[in-house]
């Protein structure tokens, strides 16, 4: 068993991030900006949005975040995502989720400007990854295809079983898994809440991502011998005994499935670190289409 550390990896990719970043400010060029909206209070949310603003001071990124009350109107957060479309200060920018009641997520994620959306979550750029044109790929399955690559895992004439049919994770994956090219070039099945005979279709599975959000659904006994194991899933469970009073677990029994599978990533340090990453790649890519539009 191999273990694909999403850590180690998105260390080396900020690096490399770093290292373009450095040569544009010696060029006197502008450097990548990366804003980000959250709206509400959310103690996940603010972490992750912080996490995010702390990594684009690691590799020399401008960073701006934008914090909304939680009473904050649909069209006041529009008139926001409006301002930093037509700011050419700004790159690319995202706008944190899960947003409240009252405001209409799709209806946010519309009026994004597709060449800012370095989320990927923009019909025009999901349409485009279908058509595997150049775009913004969403950053976790882009994490996950970065990490199948270098960690070379053999996907070409692969069986694909993708748990879970999220735009965000799943969809794109199902997509992304079947297209031509390498990461790719699998035969794909995607499961979900309504898919029959689940357990049996898994254990045929070649390469499994899990991106179902249930502590621990993915058992050894699912899985076959030397399976490639994506765990996608992250979920905080209540525990007196720990320091936080909970602990961090993914879709997968790691401490069993990992006895079995050829590959497999932890929960935490696996896809969620890529996730982020990726983020910042978006961002430079965003940066470098911007630059070359100006010529």
């Amino acid at each position: 068993m191999e273990l694909l550390d999403g850590k180690k990896v998105s260390n080396q990719i900020k690096e490399e991030i770093t290292v373009e970043v450095t040569k544009m400010r010696e060029r006197g060029e502008k450097v990548p900006h990366l804003a980000a909206i959250i709206v509400g209070n959310d103690g996940a949310s603010l972490t992750y949005v912080g996490s995010k603003v702390r990594s684009c001071e690691r590799v020399g990124f401008e960073s701006t975040l934008v914090q909304m009350p939680s009473t904050t109107s649909e069209i006041e957060l529009l008139r926001k995502i409006e301002e930093l479309n037509q700011d050419d200060e700004i790159d690319g920018f995202i706008v944190q989720l899960p947003l409240p009641p009252q405001i209409d997520t799709q209806k946010v994620l519309l009026a994004v400007d597709p060449d800012k959306d370095v989320d990927g979550f923009h019909p025009t750029n999901f349409g485009k990854m279908a058509l595997d044109m150049s775009t913004f790929i969403p950053a976790t399955p882009f994490g996950i295809l970065e990490l199948l690559e270098r960690y070379k895992v053999d996907t070409k004439g692969k069986h694909t079983v993708v748990i879970g049919r999220s735009h965000i994770v799943g969809r794109p994956m199902s997509i992304l898994m079947g297209r031509k090219g390498w990461p790719g070039n699998s035969t794909v099945t995607l499961t979900h809440s309504a898919t029959k005979n689940i357990t049996q279709i898994i254990s045929q599975a070649d390469i499994v991502i899990s991106a179902l959000g249930v502590p621990n659904f993915l058992k050894a006994e699912m899985v076959k011998d030397d399976a490639v194991v994506i765990d996608v899933g992250i979920t905080r469970v209540a525990d007196d005994t720990k320091p936080k009073g909970y602990y961090i677990t993914g879709d997968v029994d790691f401490e069993n499935v990992s006895k079995k599978a050829s590959f497999i990533t932890p929960v935490p340090g696996g896809v969620g670190p890529m996730t982020i990453a990726m983020l910042l790649k978006n961002t430079l890519l965003a940066r470098e289409r911007h630059r070359n539009a100006n010529r």
